[in-house]
This record gives structure tokens, C-alpha cells and sequence, in this order.
């Protein structure tokens, strides 16, 4: 069974072609990333993992998720770059989606009740669901052939506790409203906590972990035995960390002192807090880490107050969780930022000395592109690199509910 995995995020699009036979049995036949969509210049890669293994990248303006989808399938049937014969060759797509509320615990067929409740969940995840669903419509004009999977990042989450994951308002609104921590990157926390302990030869389901999935969208959760207690997105994804354009943490009054005194709308300053804050607001030109690192080389004081701030909402989280789970044995960065953004790592790793870590520089400094433990004594907690596979455990439940 030839099966699509379409990643959607706030500014790029993931994807993998995978030839299953079994749940564990797969070829990986090509992948590939849209990033910087909606910048002035956006970035397609490529790679063709069977046969001559030949890499396309290009760079050219991405202005929106349709058209980066467009031109991630004429590359899957390219007669250059392509490993397919035609796109009717697809038999499934599996989706990830941000948002699934309390309407959904697991995976999913998509069909339209699936299809509207997670436009109306849009409102939760405004950067996410959007940009899903677009890749789930994209694919039911281009492949109608093909069956479709939601796979939620809330998930994983759902084994919160309700002390974890209630808000201190009026219980009678969460019973209205469903308000309510949720989390997201459910899928990737869950996947790299697994690695992570495999790596270091420690059991999952009897391990403190905390996992630091760090990109444009960045979230942090603490896993006890196997199971998500919290995270630090919240109700939407817009809590917790500094991220690309998210402001995350903030005095909720912020926002009421800005509409008065800026006169914006509900959804005006929702989309502030949203778009134009983050990375973006402390630094200016842009939200990409790989601009600001470039930027603190040139000695730019905005861009090393964006590195620092960034680095330093992390490093609270994982003490708060920490506490919360009364230790800590494995400590994962990954995402685009943590799997590739040394400096960051070594901001946070050399902060955590008093639980025993022992953070390795010149290990830090010499990833590349492998998973890879950080610390230098066989002791616990470790820090690990882990490479973030979304994609491949969204193949598997789209495998599982459609085969």
C-alpha cells in the first residue's frame, strides 16, 4: 500500500511517500519540506530515496499551504525527480492534524463530520487546522481515490490530569465551552520520548522524560511512565513557549490593555498575539532562527535579546516540570530548532548542572543529523538530539485504519 504523509504546519509542509507492507515493514520512498511559506522567499526540498537517491532544492516564493501541496504532488510524479508513475498510484493520506478538542481521542477516517468539526476547532489552533484542513481538501480534489487519516497532536495529551489541565475559571465554562488545556505535537513528543529512551536503554513506560520540541511552533511536555501529565500549549496552541510568530506566556491583561488602547477587535488582537509576536516581535526582520543566529554574529542587540529570551522560557519549563514529576531521567530537544540550533541547546543544557547534568560541548556541537546523547557520564538525567518522525508514526495509525 502506497501511502502520502502530509504535515502541515504554521509555515511548512512535511511530507513522506512510504510503501507499506506491515505496520513495521515499510519503504521510504521519497520526502521532502516546504519551508518559509508566506515569506518573501520560501525554500522546497526534495529527495528521492530509492534509486540514484537524487536531491532537488530549489528556492522560490511559497505564498500560501495549496500552493506548496500543489508543488510537493508535481514533484512526486516528476519524470526527473519523481517516484511515481502517476498519482492514482496514492491508495492513502494520512493528515496531521493540530486541533481535535474532545471530539477525538485517537486517529481517524476522515469524512465530512470529520471535516467540519475541524474547521470549527480552527478557532483553537488558527495557524494549524486552517493549513490541515487545506491539505485534506487539496487531496480530496487531486486524489479522490484516496482514503484519508486525521492524526491529532491532542491525542497523546488526553492522559493529563484534570488538575493539570484545568484553567481557573468558572467550572461551568469549561462544562460550556470545553475550555480546557489540550496540547499539541502530541505525535512528535510521544515519538522522540520513545527514541530517546531506546537510545539511552531506558524504559519508556518507567522513565521520567521531558520532551523540547522546539521550531516555529515550539512546546514542551513532561511524560511520566509512558503517559503526557502536561504540556505547555494550552486551550490553543498560542501558551507556553516563545515561539516564530506565538508570544506565548503572557499577562492575560496584555491583551485587554492593548485592544483599548489600540482599538483592535477580538480577532485583530488575536491575530497579533498569533502573527506578530514571538521570535518576530523581539527580534523584527524575521521569525526564522537560522536569520537571528546570522544576526548575533553581526552583533545585533534585538536579535541576542530574541536567542536569550527564547532559551530562557525553556529552561523554566523544564524546572517547573521537573518538580512536577519529582525528577527527571531524559531530557529531548528536537524540531527544527532543537535538532539543529546548538547555541540554544547549550543555553539550556549548561543551566542544569544542579540536577546532575553533565552537558558535553563538543558533543553538542557535532550533531549531525543523527540521534545523539549530549551529556557525558552514564548517570541520569541525560539530554538527547532526537530527529522528530511525525510522519512515520502518521503512517502508521493512516496503515492501521485503512489496510
Amino acid at each position: 500500500m502506497t501511502l502520502l504523509v502530509l504535515n502541515c504546519g504554521s509555515s511548512s509542509i512535511k511530507y513522506k511517500v512510504l510503501e507499506m507492507r506491515t505496520e513495521n515493514d515499510y519503504t521510504l520512498l521519497a520526502q521532502g519540506i516546504v519551508e518559509r511559506i508566506g515569506l518573501e522567499m520560501g525554500i522546497v526540498t526534495h529527495k528521492r530515496l530509492i534509486g540514484d537517491r537524487e536531491k532537488y532544492k530549489v528556492d522560490q516564493a511559497v505564498p500560501n499551504h495549496t500552493i506548496g501541496i500543489q508543488r510537493v504532488l508535481d514533484l512526486l510524479t516528476d519524470s526527473t525527480w519523481g517516484v511515481l508513475e502517476s498519482l492514482d498510484k496514492i491508495h492513502a493520506v494520512g493528515h496531521r492534524v493540530a486541533q481535535g478538542g474532545h471530539y477525538y481521542k485517537e486517529s481517524v477516517l476522515i469524512d465530512n463530520q470529520v471535516k467540519e468539526n475541524i474547521e470549527q476547532l480552527a478557532e483553537l489552533a488558527p495557524l494549524h487546522n486552517p493549513a490541515n484542513l487545506l491539505g485534506i481538501l487539496a487531496i480530496e480534489k487531486l486524489l479522490p481515490q484516496a482514503k484519508q487519516v486525521a492524526v491529532f497532536d491532542t491525542a497523546f495529551h488526553q492522559t493529563m490530569p484534570d488538575y493539570a489541565y484545568m484553567y481557573a475559571i468558572p467550572y461551568e465554562l469549561y462544562e460550556k465551552h470545553k475550555i480546557r488545556r489540550y496540547g499539541f505535537h502530541g505525535t512528535s513528543h510521544q515519538f522522540v520520548a520513545r527514541k530517546a529512551c531506546e537510545l539511552a536503554g531506558l524504559e519508556f513506560e518507567k522513565s521520567k522524560v521531558i520532551t523540547c520540541h522546539l521550531g516555529n511552533g515550539s512546546s514542551i511536555t513532561a511524560i511520566d511512565n509512558g503517559k503526557s501529565v502536561d504540556t505547555s500549549m494550552g486551550f490553543t496552541p498560542l501558551e507556553g513557549l516563545i515561539m516564530g510568530t506565538r508570544s506565548g506566556d503572557m499577562d492575560p491583561s496584555i491583551v485587554t490593555f492593548l485592544q483599548e488602547k489600540e482599538g483592535w477587535t477580538a480577532a485583530e488582537a488575536n491575530n497579533f498575539l498569533n502573527k506578530k509576536c514571538g521570535l518576530l516581535g523581539l527580534y523584527g526582520p524575521s521569525s526564522d532562527c537560522r536569520d537571528i543566529e546570522n544576526a548575533i554574529l553581526e552583533g545585533d542587540p534585538r536579535a541576542i535579546l530574541a536567542h536569550k529570551a527564547f532559551s530562557y522560557r525553556v529552561l523554566k519549563y523544564i524546572g517547573a516540570y521537573t518538580a512536577a514529576m519529582d525528577g527527571v531521567d531524559m531530557i529531548v530537544f528536537t524540531g527544527g530548532i532543537g535538532e539543529n540550533d546548538a547555541h540554544i541547546r547549550e543555553r539550556i543544557g549548561t543551566k542544569l548542572t544542579y540536577l546532575g547534568v553533565a552537558f558535553d560541548k563538543e558533543k553538542n556541537n557535532n550533531v549531525r543529523g543523527e540521534d545523539t546523547i549530549i551529556t557525558s557520564n552514564s548517570n541520569t538525567p541525560k539530554i538527547a538530539v532526537i530527529n522528530t518522525d511525525e510522519e512515520l508514526m502518521i503512517a502508521t495509525d493512516t496503515w492501521t485504519l485503512t489496510n
